[in-house]
């Protein structure tokens, strides 16, 4: 489900890679299914679905047969394909979670709905079907949470803290500002309250781009200031793994953070539709459609981009330990294998991954889960495999 920039990276890769009988692109505009799947075999077809109609969902499942479903839409979408899908009782995975609520009286004290509430929500209906949902499978959410049950299983005796840490050095020049990744989606991860954990609270908030600090990223990227943002593995990580505390930070910059706030200021965050000359808009939208699609940055743009997980704790000689699990892409290296810029591409190839593991019975499973809640280590063996090494670093304590 969706032919956007990752969705079409998935296709590339699956057809380079020589994966699955067949594979169905669905997208709410035809065009851009077939645009994706061009030129890359009689493996692929292209369909045309709307992905707020349930019933149209079900249907195309049942009519081509499908055992998976790949959601590669943003989340507002997540959550009738999520019902289609269990409906049709069929494996479901997607990127990211459904959508957060704040809290109406202390939104930077404690949530309100969280990422993902609905879908626990659903969990029993799942776990009774026998089906599994995958969810929180790309990048991040995703490698990021199979980097933290690696370190637990092999690594750690004990885990003080676990922190998602995201950082790059890709630049567009001739650009100010274009976001590597859908805008939609960033403004929402990024505005939104940072949702933390620890043991001794629970899940907590804070305010937009707290606790900034300075994390130094393999790759030659160096050091970049990372701060609190809502995402998936707060919600995800605690469910499975013994920690003391888990956080996400994410390296934006300054700059970044400004455009961001500015937005913010000016109410183009907004989702709620206003009038403008006879039109009904949302804000949001107007915005995303005045910035560069994503997909068609990676020819200009150079650098890397760097996932990882840094976690802390008690090692298995039972000494301090502290190390970062990451992987790297050079987006130089991934458009000229794939014609895909760094981040989708490395977004993309997490869930193809996991069909893989499924496919062959490695991993399996009924209700609704996160990647932590499966076995680490052959995941980590088939981006080796893929040609896509992932690496530990130590880190001064």
């Amino acid at each position: 489900m969706g032919a956007g920039g990752v969705g079409t990276a998935v296709v590339r890769t699956v057809a380079r890679w020589k994966l699955f009988e067949h594979v169905v692109v669905a997208d709410y505009e035809a065009v851009r299914a077939e645009s994706a799947i061009s030129g890359n075999g009689a493996r692929f077809s292209a369909v045309q679905v709307d992905a707020t109609d349930e019933a149209s969902l079900v249907g195309l499942i049942g009519s081509q047969r499908i055992d998976a479903v790949l959601n590669a839409v943003d989340p507002r979408f997540v959550m009738p394909i999520f019902r289609a899908s269990l409906a049709a009782g069929v494996t479901y995975l997607d990127l990211a979670m459904s959508l957060s609520r704040p809290n109406a009286d202390a939104p930077y004290e404690r949530p309100g709905v969280k990422l993902g509430d609905e879908q626990f929500a659903m969990a029993d209906e799942w776990q009774a079907r026998g089906v599994l949902a995958l969810c929180g499978i790309g990048v991040e959410p995703g490698l990021s949470d199979v980097f933290a049950r690696y370190a637990s299983d092999q690594l750690f005796a004990s885990i003080d803290e676990i922190g998602v840490r995201d950082g790059a050095n890709l630049v567009v020049p001739g650009r100010e500002f274009a976001p590597t990744f859908s805008i939609w989606t960033t403004i929402e991860e990024c505005l939104n309250p940072p949702l933390v954990w620890e043991k001794d609270r629970g899940w907590f908030t804070t305010e937009p781009f707290s606790e900034p600090e300075t994390f130094r990223f393999p790759g030659g990227i160096g050091e970049v200031e990372c701060v609190n943002v809502e995402h998936e593995e707060v919600v995800l990580v605690p469910r499975w793994i013994d920690a003391g505390r888990v956080t996400f930070k994410y390296g934006l910059g300054e700059e970044f953070i400004g455009v961001l706030k500015t937005l913010h200021k000016l109410g183009l965050d907004s989702t709620e539709k206003v009038r403008v000359g006879g039109c009904d808009v949302s804000p949001r939208d107007v915005v995303a459609a005045c910035l560069p699609d994503p997909a068609t940055l990676g020819d200009s743009m150079s650098g890397m981009t760097c996932a990882g997980t840094w976690v802390r704790g008690i090692g298995l000689d039972e000494r301090p330990k502290s190390v970062y699990l990451y992987h790297l892409v050079d987006n130089s290296w991934s458009m000229a294998e794939f014609q895909s810029q760094a981040v989708l591409w490395q977004t993309a190839i997490n869930p193809i991954v996991a069909l893989e593991l499924i496919e062959a019975g490695i991993w399996s499973g009924a209700g609704v889960l996160g990647p932590e809640a499966l076995p680490a280590e052959p995941f980590l063996q088939r981006l080796n495999d893929h040609g896509s090494p992932w690496a530990i670093e130590d880190r001064v304590l």
